[in-house]
């Protein structure tokens, strides 16, 4: 059975490595996780599928060589639905017809192992960036300004006091500004697959983040949109 891990505490994106490969799959976790990564592992095409299905990843970062099919099916296949995330393919494969087929299928991006970890860590970066999720150095909306390396929000030069998920919550928003995020997005990035998970968590964190944002005069307010989920947009 399936289970998908929770996020860990202060960290800044989560991604899904799809490698089946144990030694190298470890490795990758253990160096993305040290630079503020939240990272989880698929170990075939099938799992995979299972995770993208569940949790709104900032990107993947896919081997090509996986057990149950090749990874250029899996990319092919996210895109021919009009999954748009960013893709990081990571393979063996280093010959140009490889690279261009790669590219050609949708990948944003093509690394040949072996490779720099600190190489993949600032073109990850960069394709996240590109991809919308991740501009510049802040996220706005009104008066309120998320810095992404700090995760701290100012309002001007004053900054506001949030708890860890409440940060986690204005940032999911704020990288969505003015579009819908679902309920379900939203609890999946707050506490991942949670069993224990009361049916009203969600809004109570909703409801604690409106006010703040409310009482420290951010000029961002959070609506709610009935039956679908939460956005933030700028104040009138």
């Amino acid at each position: 059975m399936l289970t998908i891990v929770a996020l860990r505490k202060n960290e800044l994106m989560r991604v899904l490595l799809i490698e089946d490969d144990d030694a190298m799959a470890e490795a990758l976790v253990d160096a993305l996780s040290r630079r503020g990564l939240s990272v989880d592992r698929a170990r075939a095409s099938e799992e995979a599928e299972a995770y993208l299905g569940a949790i709104d990843y900032a990107a993947v970062l896919l081997d090509l060589g996986l057990p149950d099919e090749d990874g250029i099916a899996l990319l092919a296949r996210m895109r021919a639905r009009g999954d748009a995330r960013p893709v990081m393919v990571l393979t063996a494969r280093g010959s140009i017809d490889a690279r261009i087929r790669g590219l050609n299928e949708g990948a944003d991006e093509y690394m040949v192992k072996p490779f720099d970890v600190n190489e993949l860590h600032a073109r990850l970066l960069a394709i996240t960036r590109r991809s919308g999720d991740y501009v510049g150095n802040s996220v706005r909306c009104g008066a309120l300004e998320f810095f992404i390396q700090t995760r701290v929000a100012y309002i001007g030069a004053r900054p506001l006091a949030l708890s860890v998920r409440e940060t986690q919550l204005l940032e999911l928003l704020l990288r969505r500004a003015g579009k819908v995020v679902p309920k379900r997005v939203a609890e999946d990035q707050l506490f991942g697959m949670d069993g224990d998970l009361g049916s009203n968590a969600v809004e109570v964190y909703v409801h604690r983040l409106r006010k703040r944002l409310d009482d420290a005069e951010t000029g961002a307010r959070i609506e709610t949109v009935r039956g679908v989920g939460y956005m933030i947009v700028p104040t009138e």
